[in-house]
């Protein structure tokens, strides 16, 4: 009786975690591959200007999708990001960030915080269902998973990563971009 009254418990827990902190949707990274060529997209930046993954044929693309402006994790690798923009131009690399917030709420933020690279608008979740990106909701709103995606310069797809270390994250996406340079 002890055991089973445990077991219930902790299925009890589990569910209440999963309801305090949303619902994800599958993974489903078999709409990308490493190797494949990635999704075209047109989305608009925080200054309303569209913004295409054409734009940047001949360039790395480091595309990471992330859950929502101005919260901490989100601020974390945004600011990592910043920091690191003259190691990404040194490298011919561009830095493109996609959630689902809007046009606006991208301007408040990179005004705010001073952010120089491009964020992009996709609260359709166009661009975030073409990655294979999961989708967790909270109530009403939904939010994209931490995930990064590495675009060559002939716009295939080179590394994908779900992103457990906000902190070194930065850092990784720098020595994966060198080290494909070598090879």
């Amino acid at each position: 009786m002890l055991r089973s009254k445990r077991i219930v418990t902790g299925l009890a827990m589990g569910l209440a975690s999963l309801m305090a902190f949303g619902t994800a949707t599958a993974f489903a990274k078999d709409t990308v591959a490493v190797g494949t060529s990635a999704p075209a997209f047109t989305l608009p930046s925080q200054d309303a200007s569209p913004v295409s993954l054409a734009d940047y044929k001949g360039k790395w693309v480091v595309l990471y999708f992330y859950p929502k402006d101005q919260t901490s994790g989100c601020s974390l690798e945004a600011h990592n990001f910043q920091r690191d923009l003259p190691k990404y131009e040194a490298l011919h690399a561009v830095v493109l960030g996609v959630s689902a917030d809007t046009v606006e709420s991208h301007k408040t933020w990179c005004t705010k915080d001073g952010f120089s690279f491009k964020l992009l608008a996709d609260p359709e979740h166009k661009t975030i269902d073409a990655y294979g990106v999961p989708v967790m909701t909270r109530g009403t709103d939904s939010y994209a998973k931490r995930d990064t995606f590495l675009i060559s310069p002939q716009g295939k797809i080179v590394k994908m990563w779900e992103v457990k270390d906000i902190a070194g994250h930065s850092a990784e996406i720098l020595a994966a971009i060198e080290a494909e340079k070598k090879s």
